[in-house]
């Protein structure tokens, strides 16, 4: 992989979600089957409150379903504070929606593309970063909390997640971005007990680089880690054992692996499984219970189509039983 060559192709991927956000919004659809949406980063709430799915991800959208078979959306479900540091219609990335104390709250990266913050070899940094809304209903709408901020102005985060550690207290993991820091980190910030803001300093949990599956080549053509860290979601298998699934590349194949955790706590040392853990070219999964109990990874497939990613949502069987989580055969509802 060139040195910019996944950021150039990010940039024309995500130029069409920011067209769609723009106005160009995709016309609401019903019944739509899951291989039929387009959509990267698929996030799948079971609310057992309501008795639906509710799915979102990047574009800041919501789809909704009985039954995972048919979908009906996009829906648009933010409401975002045009005078913020977002700006009057940030790009929003790699959404999720998690139920916490009889609230729900909506993890997402938000980019302000007018707002530059740093250079880094000749390549431009906006302003972006997670954030958390908040709202009483699972389909919205979600807004704003007390801070404006929840992480350092001069780094660019994305694809923050939610989990409670062994203290009690809840923390985001996310990723602090290759195209400033040029090597990827996984790190983690607590978090206030109404995730109305964060606590404290960003503390680092692990390196793109160590990650013995991920690779890339340098530009002499040596092979050498990759740089990139990308969607965190964190578990515990049958036995207690803390995990993490995050995504990264083999070259130019979009690939997911496994971490776990030897402490047991997001402190980690956080130990990498040297093979990935899902098929090549499907990345940035999560785990849900479906609404009668099977354990379920929901994952997009990753196709380069003319310079831009194409990507679908798919699910996959996964077993937790034992001490590792295992990904088993395609799903379909």
């Amino acid at each position: 992989m060139k040195r910019f060559g996944w950021a150039l192709l990010a940039c024309l991927f995500f130029s069409g979600v920011l067209k769609a956000q723009e106005g160009r919004v995709p016309a609401f659809r019903k019944g739509v089957p899951l291989d039929s949406i387009v959509l990267s980063d698929p996030f799948i709430l079971a609310d057992k409150k309501t008795s639906l799915y509710y799915m979102t991800g990047t574009g800041g959208m919501l789809w909704k379903s009985k039954d995972m078979k048919a979908w009906d959306g996009p829906y648009s479900i933010t409401q975002t504070d045009p005078n913020s540091w977002m700006g009057p219609k940030p790009m929003i990335w790699a959404a999720e929606i998690h139920p916490y104390k009889g609230k729900y709250y909506y993890f997402a990266t938000f980019t302000n593309r007018d707002v530059k913050i740093d250079t880094v070899q000749g390549q431009v940094i906006e302003r972006r970063a997670c954030h958390v809304l908040v709202s009483d209903q699972p389909d919205g709408p979600y807004v704003p909390m007390q801070d404006p901020t929840y992480l350092p102005a001069s780094m660019p985060t994305l694809d923050g997640t939610l989990w409670v550690d062994t203290d009690g207290k809840p923390y985001m993991v996310y990723c602090y971005e290759w195209l400033q820091n040029l090597n990827g980190t996984m790190e983690k910030i607590e978090l206030k007990p109404d995730l109305s803001g964060s606590v404290g300093t960003p503390k680092l949990m692990f390196r793109a680089s160590d990650s013995p599956w991920s690779r890339e080549k340098d530009d002499k053509g040596n092979d050498k880690p990759n740089k990139v860290t990308d969607g965190p979601y964190l578990f515990k298998t049958g036995t207690g054992r803390l995990g993490m699934i995050w995504t990264s590349w083999i070259h130019d194949v979009y690939t997911q692996g496994v971490a776990y955790s030897q402490s047991g706590t997001l402190d980690g040392p956080w130990v990498h499984e040297k093979e990935p853990i899902t098929p090549l070219n499907f990345g940035h999964g999560m785990l849900f219970h479906t609404l009668d109990g099977k354990l379920l990874m929901s994952i997009h497939s990753h196709k380069s189509i003319n310079g831009r990613y194409r990507r679908i949502p798919h699910l996959f069987e996964v077993d937790l039983s034992g001490d590792k989580l295992v990904v088993g055969k395609l799903y379909r509802p």
